[in-house]
């Protein structure tokens, strides 16, 4: 599908799979929460906060924010395509492939449980 791209896209990491990632300096792999690149096929993504406030909200209810970051990714920096695709009547990017570590170029704390 068809949408206008980003130059950053975001994504929201369980704290453990991304500081084991950062730490050994392999690829990150997990596509959203308990779900990995291999088993879904892609990286889940968001385009803009208000998607990752609707994730948080649908997903992410049980999940303690401190468990989690916000990931901001440079999409120049990746070597995997990215695809705008429809998924609960919005348009979310899915990245096919491995964030590499130096493609995150931000990694923020959540907005609290509401």
């Amino acid at each position: 599908m068809s949408a206008p791209t980003h130059g950053t896209l975001l994504h929201i990491a369980e704290r453990t799979h991304w500081d084991a990632a950062r730490d050994t300096g392999v690829s990150y792999t997990m596509s959203t929460l308990g779900r990995t690149l291999g088993e879904e096929g892609f990286v889940h993504c968001s385009s803009d906060m208000a998607q990752v406030d609707g994730v948080l909200g649908r997903f992410y209810t049980g999940v303690p924010r401190s468990d989690l970051v916000l990931l901001v990714i440079d999409v120049s920096r990746l070597d995997a395509p990215v695809r705008y695709e429809s998924a609960g009547g919005e348009v979310f990017p899915h990245v096919y492939g491995p964030i590499p570590v130096s493609a995150v170029i931000d990694v923020r704390s959540l907005p609290g449980n509401r």
